[in-house]
């Protein structure tokens, strides 16, 4: 009985929200389904605490990689390079999946034709 009590007063607050929302904004939530809108969904995590599938930040991963390269001495291109990859990555973005698919398939294609 709590949890009805709940629900209808947070459809009486989402039904207020909604209501004190211009016409226009309210055609956009219609649109896509009043019954699928959340107004008080949890924001995401700020893009500086999310994880990877190994726990560790974009800051620590890009650390860490820039730290175990051969290289000695890299551009902030180089850099900026793989940060906005590892950002893709981390945030399951498709285009930077992509370009990382195929950094990885023309890796294998160099060792098989013995140019690596």
């Amino acid at each position: 009985m709590l949890m009805a009590m709940e629900n209808d007063e947070k459809e009486k607050r989402k039904k207020a929200v909604f209501e004190s929302m211009s016409s226009r904004r309210q055609k956009h939530i219609l649109k896509i389904g009043y019954g699928q809108w959340d107004p008080f969904q949890e924001p995401k995590d700020p893009i500086d605490i999310r994880k990877d599938k190994t726990r560790r930040t974009s800051q620590v991963l890009i650390r860490e990689f820039l730290q175990n390269t051969d290289i000695e001495e890299y551009s902030n291109e180089y850099g900026k390079g793989a940060f906005d990859l590892c950002l893709g990555i981390i945030n399951e973005d498709e285009r930077y999946k992509g370009m990382f698919d195929f950094a990885c398939w023309y890796l294998e294609l160099l060792k098989k034709e013995g140019q690596k």
